[in-house]
Protein backbone atom coordinates (compact mmCIF):
# COMPACT_ATOMS: atom_id res chain seq x y z
CA UNK A 1 0.00 0.00 0.00
CA UNK A 2 1.42 3.28 -0.58
CA UNK A 3 1.35 5.75 1.71
CA UNK A 4 0.92 9.49 0.59
CA UNK A 5 3.30 12.51 1.45
CA UNK A 6 0.27 13.52 3.87
CA UNK A 7 -0.31 11.14 5.36
CA UNK A 8 3.87 10.14 5.74
CA UNK A 9 3.55 13.53 7.33
CA UNK A 10 0.85 13.42 9.53
CA UNK A 11 2.76 10.55 10.77
CA UNK A 12 6.13 11.98 11.55
CA UNK A 13 3.88 15.24 13.41
CA UNK A 14 2.60 12.49 15.83
CA UNK A 15 6.03 11.04 16.81
CA UNK A 16 7.27 14.39 17.48
CA UNK A 17 4.58 15.53 19.71
CA UNK A 18 5.02 12.49 21.59
CA UNK A 19 8.94 13.16 21.84
CA UNK A 20 8.06 16.76 23.00
CA UNK A 21 5.92 15.77 25.36
CA UNK A 22 8.47 13.52 26.54
CA UNK A 23 10.69 16.22 26.76
CA UNK A 24 8.47 18.42 28.62
CA UNK A 25 8.13 15.83 31.08
CA UNK A 26 11.86 15.77 31.81
CA UNK A 27 11.92 19.23 32.09
CA UNK A 28 9.22 18.92 34.84
CA UNK A 29 11.24 16.72 36.80
CA UNK A 30 14.34 18.33 35.72
CA UNK A 31 13.35 21.56 37.56
CA UNK A 32 12.11 19.46 40.05
CA UNK A 33 15.61 18.48 41.12
CA UNK A 34 17.23 22.07 40.72
CA UNK A 35 14.84 22.94 43.15
CA UNK A 36 15.29 20.56 45.66
CA UNK A 37 18.82 20.96 45.09
CA UNK A 38 18.39 24.25 46.15
CA UNK A 39 16.96 23.42 49.45
CA UNK A 40 19.98 21.38 50.39
CA UNK A 41 22.12 24.18 49.43
CA UNK A 42 20.02 26.37 51.41
CA UNK A 43 20.22 24.07 54.58
CA UNK A 44 24.31 24.14 54.39
CA UNK A 45 24.41 27.21 53.98
CA UNK A 46 22.58 27.58 57.51
CA UNK A 47 24.62 24.92 59.32
CA UNK A 48 28.06 26.76 57.77
CA UNK A 49 27.22 29.94 58.80
CA UNK A 50 26.61 28.66 62.45
CA UNK A 51 30.59 27.22 62.02
CA UNK A 52 31.68 30.67 60.81
CA UNK A 53 32.49 28.06 57.29
CA UNK A 54 32.99 29.62 54.05
CA UNK A 55 30.40 29.57 51.28
CA UNK A 56 32.83 29.48 48.46
CA UNK A 57 33.99 26.04 48.14
CA UNK A 58 36.38 25.92 45.13
CA UNK A 59 37.70 22.08 46.26
CA UNK A 60 34.49 20.45 46.48
CA UNK A 61 33.14 22.50 43.50
CA UNK A 62 35.93 21.27 40.93
CA UNK A 63 35.96 17.32 42.50
CA UNK A 64 32.09 17.76 41.87
CA UNK A 65 32.08 18.60 38.10
CA UNK A 66 35.44 16.24 37.68
CA UNK A 67 33.04 13.29 38.95
CA UNK A 68 30.39 13.97 36.83
CA UNK A 69 32.67 14.16 34.16
CA UNK A 70 33.46 10.78 34.57
CA UNK A 71 29.67 9.43 34.89
CA UNK A 72 28.83 11.35 31.09
CA UNK A 73 28.41 8.96 29.09
CA UNK A 74 27.43 11.73 26.09
CA UNK A 75 26.33 12.65 24.18
CA UNK A 76 26.63 15.69 26.82
CA UNK A 77 30.19 17.75 25.96
CA UNK A 78 32.37 18.04 28.71
CA UNK A 79 31.87 21.88 27.80
CA UNK A 80 28.36 22.09 28.09
CA UNK A 81 28.39 20.10 31.25
CA UNK A 82 30.37 22.34 33.11
CA UNK A 83 28.25 25.34 31.56
CA UNK A 84 24.90 23.90 32.91
CA UNK A 85 26.50 22.82 36.63
CA UNK A 86 28.27 25.98 36.84
CA UNK A 87 25.03 28.38 36.51
CA UNK A 88 23.02 25.34 38.87
CA UNK A 89 26.29 26.04 41.17
CA UNK A 90 25.87 29.53 41.30
CA UNK A 91 22.27 29.70 41.89
CA UNK A 92 23.21 27.37 45.09
CA UNK A 93 25.77 30.09 46.42
CA UNK A 94 23.30 32.40 45.77
CA UNK A 95 21.11 30.67 48.17
CA UNK A 96 23.76 30.74 51.11
CA UNK A 97 25.08 33.87 50.09
CA UNK A 98 26.07 36.38 47.40
CA UNK A 99 29.03 36.71 46.04
CA UNK A 100 30.67 39.68 44.82
CA UNK A 101 33.64 39.45 42.18
CA UNK A 102 35.80 41.99 40.87
CA UNK A 103 36.95 42.25 37.08
CA UNK A 104 38.89 44.01 34.70
CA UNK A 105 35.78 46.02 33.27
CA UNK A 106 33.50 47.72 31.75
CA UNK A 107 31.25 44.56 30.30
CA UNK A 108 31.95 42.34 27.66
CA UNK A 109 36.09 42.21 28.26
CA UNK A 110 37.60 39.24 28.18
CA UNK A 111 38.07 39.12 31.77
CA UNK A 112 34.68 39.80 32.37
CA UNK A 113 33.42 36.59 30.22
CA UNK A 114 35.92 34.37 31.59
CA UNK A 115 34.33 35.59 34.71
CA UNK A 116 30.70 34.60 33.99
CA UNK A 117 32.24 31.18 32.71
CA UNK A 118 33.69 30.49 35.94
CA UNK A 119 31.33 31.92 38.59
CA UNK A 120 28.48 31.76 36.77
CA UNK A 121 25.75 34.83 35.75
CA UNK A 122 24.00 34.66 40.16
CA UNK A 123 27.25 36.71 41.37
CA UNK A 124 27.85 40.51 41.69
CA UNK A 125 30.20 41.16 38.87
CA UNK A 126 32.25 44.32 40.13
CA UNK A 127 34.14 46.61 36.67
CA UNK A 128 37.55 47.88 38.21
CA UNK A 129 39.72 50.06 35.88
CA UNK A 130 42.81 48.37 36.40
CA UNK A 131 44.35 44.81 37.22
CA UNK A 132 46.09 46.92 40.72
CA UNK A 133 42.17 47.68 41.61
CA UNK A 134 41.30 44.74 41.03
CA UNK A 135 43.61 43.35 44.12
CA UNK A 136 42.73 46.50 46.43
CA UNK A 137 38.89 45.67 46.52
CA UNK A 138 39.60 42.01 46.90
CA UNK A 139 42.12 42.85 49.80
CA UNK A 140 40.02 45.23 51.37
CA UNK A 141 37.40 43.34 51.43
CA UNK A 142 34.89 44.77 49.02
CA UNK A 143 34.29 41.64 47.15
CA UNK A 144 35.14 38.77 47.55
CA UNK A 145 36.98 37.51 44.47
CA UNK A 146 38.93 38.66 41.89
CA UNK A 147 39.53 37.47 37.97
CA UNK A 148 43.00 38.73 36.78
CA UNK A 149 44.67 37.74 33.36
CA UNK A 150 47.83 36.21 33.67
CA UNK A 151 49.07 35.06 30.65
CA UNK A 152 48.55 34.50 26.97
CA UNK A 153 49.52 31.75 24.42
CA UNK A 154 50.18 34.32 21.95
CA UNK A 155 51.37 37.49 23.53
CA UNK A 156 52.88 35.96 26.77
CA UNK A 157 52.82 37.03 30.39
CA UNK A 158 51.05 39.89 31.81
CA UNK A 159 53.62 41.11 33.69
CA UNK A 160 51.57 43.50 35.60
CA UNK A 161 49.76 40.57 37.83
CA UNK A 162 53.35 38.90 38.34
CA UNK A 163 54.31 41.75 39.55
CA UNK A 164 51.46 42.88 41.97
CA UNK A 165 51.68 39.13 43.64
CA UNK A 166 54.78 40.24 45.25
CA UNK A 167 53.13 43.10 46.90
CA UNK A 168 49.97 41.46 47.74
CA UNK A 169 49.39 39.10 50.43
CA UNK A 170 46.32 37.65 47.75
CA UNK A 171 46.16 33.84 47.19
CA UNK A 172 45.14 32.21 43.93
CA UNK A 173 42.49 29.75 44.37
CA UNK A 174 41.67 28.94 41.09
CA UNK A 175 42.83 29.44 37.20
CA UNK A 176 40.73 29.24 33.96
CA UNK A 177 41.61 29.24 30.63
CA UNK A 178 39.17 31.21 28.25
CA UNK A 179 39.46 31.30 24.32
CA UNK A 180 40.05 34.25 22.64
CA UNK A 181 38.23 34.69 19.50
CA UNK A 182 37.75 38.37 17.59
CA UNK A 183 34.98 39.74 15.69
CA UNK A 184 34.48 42.81 13.58
CA UNK A 185 31.70 44.55 15.16
CA UNK A 186 30.06 47.46 13.36
CA UNK A 187 26.69 49.85 13.09
CA UNK A 188 27.21 47.94 9.38
CA UNK A 189 27.86 45.04 7.23
CA UNK A 190 29.51 46.59 4.61
CA UNK A 191 33.46 46.94 5.25
CA UNK A 192 33.98 49.44 2.74
CA UNK A 193 32.43 52.02 4.78
CA UNK A 194 34.45 52.09 7.64
CA UNK A 195 36.98 54.33 8.36
CA UNK A 196 38.09 54.43 11.77
CA UNK A 197 38.41 50.91 13.44
CA UNK A 198 39.09 51.09 17.52
CA UNK A 199 40.76 48.34 19.93
CA UNK A 200 43.21 47.03 22.12
CA UNK A 201 46.79 46.88 21.41
CA UNK A 202 46.71 43.38 21.85
CA UNK A 203 43.57 42.56 19.61
CA UNK A 204 45.21 44.60 16.64
CA UNK A 205 48.37 42.70 17.23
CA UNK A 206 46.22 39.09 17.02
CA UNK A 207 44.78 40.57 13.94
CA UNK A 208 47.30 42.69 12.06
CA UNK A 209 47.04 40.56 8.89
CA UNK A 210 43.52 40.42 8.16
CA UNK A 211 43.02 44.35 8.86
CA UNK A 212 45.82 44.68 6.45
CA UNK A 213 43.97 42.78 4.23
CA UNK A 214 40.21 43.74 4.60
CA UNK A 215 40.58 47.40 6.00
CA UNK A 216 44.06 48.43 4.08
CA UNK A 217 42.49 52.14 4.47
CA UNK A 218 41.16 52.18 8.28
CA UNK A 219 42.37 54.29 10.86
CA UNK A 220 43.18 52.42 13.43
CA UNK A 221 42.42 53.69 17.26
CA UNK A 222 43.68 51.65 20.26
CA UNK A 223 41.60 51.49 23.15
CA UNK A 224 42.36 50.18 27.09
CA UNK A 225 39.84 47.52 26.53
CA UNK A 226 37.94 45.94 23.50
CA UNK A 227 34.85 46.66 25.75
CA UNK A 228 35.77 50.17 25.87
CA UNK A 229 36.15 50.23 22.17
CA UNK A 230 32.95 48.58 21.12
CA UNK A 231 31.06 51.40 23.36
CA UNK A 232 33.27 54.05 21.01
CA UNK A 233 32.02 52.57 17.77
CA UNK A 234 28.29 52.05 18.89
CA UNK A 235 28.40 56.04 18.85
CA UNK A 236 30.30 56.21 15.59
CA UNK A 237 28.37 54.35 12.38
CA UNK A 238 31.10 54.65 10.05
CA UNK A 239 33.48 53.11 12.53
CA UNK A 240 34.30 49.46 14.08
CA UNK A 241 35.37 47.86 17.00
CA UNK A 242 37.38 44.57 17.42
CA UNK A 243 36.00 42.75 20.17
CA UNK A 244 34.50 39.75 21.73
CA UNK A 245 30.91 38.63 20.42
CA UNK A 246 29.17 39.35 23.59
CA UNK A 247 29.91 43.03 23.20
CA UNK A 248 28.42 42.97 19.89
CA UNK A 249 24.72 42.14 21.89
CA UNK A 250 25.53 44.51 24.92
CA UNK A 251 26.75 47.79 22.73
CA UNK A 252 24.25 46.96 20.36
CA UNK A 253 26.47 46.18 17.02
CA UNK A 254 26.45 43.84 14.56
CA UNK A 255 29.43 41.57 13.38
CA UNK A 256 30.63 42.53 10.13
CA UNK A 257 33.15 39.85 9.95
CA UNK A 258 33.49 36.57 12.95
CA UNK A 259 37.15 35.10 13.81
CA UNK A 260 39.39 37.47 12.69
CA UNK A 261 42.36 36.91 14.58
CA UNK A 262 45.34 35.79 12.34
CA UNK A 263 46.10 32.02 14.76
CA UNK A 264 43.53 30.12 15.66
CA UNK A 265 43.57 28.42 18.94
CA UNK A 266 44.54 31.98 20.74
CA UNK A 267 43.69 30.87 24.82
CA UNK A 268 43.95 33.37 27.44
CA UNK A 269 45.25 31.96 31.30
CA UNK A 270 42.97 33.48 34.32
CA UNK A 271 43.42 33.24 38.09
CA UNK A 272 40.95 33.72 40.41
CA UNK A 273 42.35 35.35 43.66
CA UNK A 274 40.96 35.93 46.92
CA UNK A 275 41.69 34.95 50.99
CA UNK A 276 41.06 31.55 50.87
CA UNK A 277 43.44 28.63 51.20
CA UNK A 278 42.16 25.66 48.76
CA UNK A 279 41.94 22.49 49.75
CA UNK A 280 43.68 19.59 47.65
CA UNK A 281 41.13 17.93 44.86
CA UNK A 282 44.06 15.44 43.93
CA UNK A 283 44.53 16.58 40.77
CA UNK A 284 46.17 20.58 41.68
CA UNK A 285 48.77 22.85 40.92
CA UNK A 286 51.10 25.07 43.59
CA UNK A 287 52.48 28.68 41.96
CA UNK A 288 55.55 29.99 44.19
CA UNK A 289 57.47 32.88 43.46
CA UNK A 290 61.52 33.29 45.28
CA UNK A 291 64.51 35.76 44.57
CA UNK A 292 67.43 33.65 44.89
CA UNK A 293 71.46 35.03 45.36
CA UNK A 294 72.71 36.78 42.14
CA UNK A 295 75.98 34.49 41.44
CA UNK A 296 76.36 31.27 39.04
CA UNK A 297 73.95 28.56 39.58
CA UNK A 298 71.88 29.73 42.08
CA UNK A 299 68.47 29.49 39.84
CA UNK A 300 70.30 25.97 39.22
CA UNK A 301 70.56 24.97 43.07
CA UNK A 302 66.77 26.34 43.98
CA UNK A 303 65.54 24.14 41.39
CA UNK A 304 67.10 21.36 41.61
CA UNK A 305 64.56 19.79 44.80
CA UNK A 306 62.02 19.87 42.18
CA UNK A 307 64.03 17.23 39.67
CA UNK A 308 65.17 15.30 42.53
CA UNK A 309 61.60 14.86 43.69
CA UNK A 310 60.46 13.96 40.29
CA UNK A 311 57.73 17.08 40.62
CA UNK A 312 56.90 18.68 37.10
CA UNK A 313 57.50 22.20 36.92
CA UNK A 314 54.69 23.43 34.90
CA UNK A 315 56.02 26.96 34.19
CA UNK A 316 59.14 28.92 34.98
CA UNK A 317 58.61 32.89 34.34
CA UNK A 318 60.98 35.55 35.38
CA UNK A 319 60.39 39.14 36.37
CA UNK A 320 62.84 42.12 37.59
CA UNK A 321 62.46 42.85 41.45
CA UNK A 322 62.89 46.71 40.55
CA UNK A 323 64.23 47.05 43.95
CA UNK A 324 68.03 45.90 42.71
CA UNK A 325 69.51 45.62 39.24
CA UNK A 326 69.54 42.75 37.52
CA UNK A 327 67.90 40.85 40.30
CA UNK A 328 64.81 38.98 39.89
CA UNK A 329 61.77 37.15 40.76
CA UNK A 330 61.13 33.74 39.46
CA UNK A 331 57.25 32.35 39.13
CA UNK A 332 57.20 28.23 39.16
CA UNK A 333 54.10 26.69 38.81
CA UNK A 334 54.02 22.42 39.94
CA UNK A 335 51.93 20.06 39.69
CA UNK A 336 50.70 19.00 43.20
CA UNK A 337 49.16 20.69 46.48
CA UNK A 338 51.29 22.40 49.49
CA UNK A 339 49.65 19.68 51.58
CA UNK A 340 50.97 16.70 49.54
CA UNK A 341 54.32 15.56 52.10
CA UNK A 342 56.20 15.51 48.67
CA UNK A 343 55.91 19.05 47.53
CA UNK A 344 55.86 20.46 50.81
CA UNK A 345 59.20 19.11 51.54
CA UNK A 346 60.51 20.41 48.30
CA UNK A 347 59.39 23.78 48.70
CA UNK A 348 61.00 23.76 51.86
CA UNK A 349 64.22 22.86 50.76
CA UNK A 350 64.08 25.42 47.99
CA UNK A 351 63.16 28.01 50.76
CA UNK A 352 66.65 27.31 52.42
CA UNK A 353 68.11 27.96 49.26
CA UNK A 354 66.56 31.28 48.30
CA UNK A 355 66.50 34.90 49.68
CA UNK A 356 62.48 35.14 49.73
CA UNK A 357 60.61 32.19 49.05
CA UNK A 358 56.36 33.35 48.88
CA UNK A 359 53.85 30.20 48.37
CA UNK A 360 51.22 32.00 46.56
CA UNK A 361 48.43 28.77 46.65
CA UNK A 362 47.22 26.13 45.68
CA UNK A 363 44.49 25.39 43.27
CA UNK A 364 42.78 22.88 41.14
CA UNK A 365 44.49 22.25 37.84
CA UNK A 366 41.88 23.23 34.38
CA UNK A 367 42.34 22.00 31.36
CA UNK A 368 43.38 24.47 28.45
CA UNK A 369 39.90 24.30 26.09
CA UNK A 370 37.46 24.27 29.04
CA UNK A 371 36.72 27.33 30.60
CA UNK A 372 36.10 26.91 34.38
CA UNK A 373 37.21 25.17 37.75
CA UNK A 374 37.24 21.94 36.24
CA UNK A 375 40.08 19.65 34.47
Amino acid sequence: MNINKKTKSKYAQAGITDLRHSIDEIDEKILELINRRLLLAGEIGRMKAEKGSRVLDIARESTLIQRLNILNEGPLSKSALHHVFAEIIAASREIQKNHSVAYLGPEATFTHIAAINYFGQSVNYVPQMTIRDIFCEVEKGACHYGVVPVENSIEGSVNYTLDLFFESDLKICAESYQPISHDLLSKTEALDEIETVYSHPQAFAQCRKWVQKKLPGAVLVECDSTAHAARKASNDPRSAAIASSKAAHIYNLQAAASKIEDISRNTTRFLVIGKDDIRRTGSDKTSIMFVTSHVPGALYRALKPVAEAGINMVKLESRPTKHENWSYFFFVDLEGHVEDKILAATIKKMKKLCLFLKCLGSYPMASEGVSGSVK
